[in-house]
């Protein structure tokens, strides 16, 4: 049997997250690799609670079919989540997503043609390129430094490319170097949005998860001619099991957005949508968010600590004021994947994600993304240190 498969199946490539979260799964291995949210930290009594209402309450309903828009109380209590941090947000303007990774693909779906070209920040998400390959675009990178995007890399890839149909950017401890975007960049970023005629996808998962700094405004919050698009989601913030996201947009556009979600999948879970709304209705959700923080700035500051202790010096990395990650710089001759593969797997027991896969045109090989959400402290600390004890054998 020959199978005639669509040609855009050929940019649909097996996934290093997909591979890793596979390989993390096992018990004796220490992974770096998902960012996988602190189990411990899932509010499994009060969710356990919360369903009881819900099932008590609004049964019948929870069970029942619901709107391609979202729960009509979640959604209001996202609106008004959303204007506390800034952006101007109604009813309209707002609908519910099987997580961010769906914003991804319903963005992708309504703006990208073969050929178009989406510029993104390098290193970028993986997740993203997963979404957006299918529908065939170019990739043009603009590279990063402490700030986020340099914005005049930027500038130059617009003036010589009138294809561009949208700048992808993750601000907020970035997946997967953890770096913040500035205030002074996100509001440059949007003016040359506008001076060139492109949207703009905010993608916004870790915004919530800032344990250092101050929080600085969403990218959304300056734009004023409705070409920003921000994703939001529940995964980090309550649990990903979940699968709840959000997506802002200009009207026109969410509404557009919403038709394709019809298409692909009816609607979310009315049952998890209604879970969600309950949570927030009975309990402190903002207070729940601190618990994250804490844990997270505790598991970070253990890893750093043990990066600093083991590792050899020639290998430099970040430090985030929040979210999930870091990301890891090895000498140049070194091949992250070769190494996890034939010697710190076997030999350590440890993963990570090697970075190669993050680049979305010229690859480089010798990063990591690795991530301390998940992991107990003592565990950060064995892996980081056995890391190390191999890292100085290769170098």
């Amino acid at each position: 049997m020959i199978f005639k498969y669509a040609s855009r199946i050929e940019n649909v490539k097996p996934s290093a997250i997909r591979e890793l979260l596979t390989l993390g799964s096992q018990p004796d291995i220490i992974s770096f690799g998902g960012g996988y949210p602190a189990p411990e930290l899932f509010p499994i009594d009060k969710l356990n609670a919360v369903f009881l209402d819900v099932m008590k309450e609004n049964g019948t309903k929870a069970l029942q079919y619901s709107t391609s828009e979202g729960l009509l109380s979640l959604r209001e209590k996202l609106v008004q989540r959303m204007v506390n941090t800034g952006i101007s947000c109604e009813l309209d303007n707002l609908f519910i997503v099987q997580g961010g990774q769906q914003g991804l693909d319903l963005v992708a779906k309504l703006f990208i043609n073969k050929g178009d070209i989406v510029v993104t920040e390098n290193p970028t998400f993986l997740g993203a390129l997963i979404a957006f390959n299918p529908y065939e675009p170019e990739y043009k990178t603009v590279p990063m430094d402490e700030d986020g995007m340099d914005m005049d890399a930027l500038e130059e890839i617009l003036k010589a490319n009138s294809k561009v149909k949208f700048i992808y950017t993750v601000p907020e401890f970035q997946n997967p170097t953890g770096v913040t975007m500035s205030l002074e960049r996100r509001k440059r970023l949007v003016e040359l949005a506008n001076k060139y005629n492109v949207m703009i996808l905010e993608d916004s998962p870790y915004r919530e998860i800032r344990f250092e700094g101050e929080a600085i405004l969403p990218i959304k919050s300056f734009d004023t001619e409705g070409r920003v698009i921000h994703l939001g989601s529940f995964s980090k913030i309550l649990c990903p099991g979940v699968r709840l996201g959000w997506v802002v947009a200009e009207k026109e556009i969410a509404s557009k957005l919403c038709l394709l979600k019809l298409a692909a999948d009816t609607q979310n879970s009315t049952l998890n949508m209604y879970l969600a709304d309950k949570f927030m209705e009975k309990y402190d959700i903002d207070e729940h968010v601190q618990s994250i923080r804490v844990l997270y700035k505790e598991k970070k500051e253990t890893m750093i600590q043990a990066i600093q202790e083991y590792l050899p010096s020639s290998v430099s990395y970040t430090n985030p004021e929040g979210g999930l990650f870091i990301w890891m710089t090895f000498p140049k001759y070194m091949d992250a994947a070769v190494l996890m593969r034939d010697r710190l797997v076997p030999e350590a027991k440890v993963a990570y994600v090697p970075g190669a896969p993050f680049f979305p045109v010229k690859e480089e090989i010798n990063h990591c993304r690795i991530s301390y959400s998940s992991m107990p402290k003592e565990k950060i600390v064995k892996g980081i240190a056995s890391l190390g004890r191999i890292l100085k054998e290769y170098c």
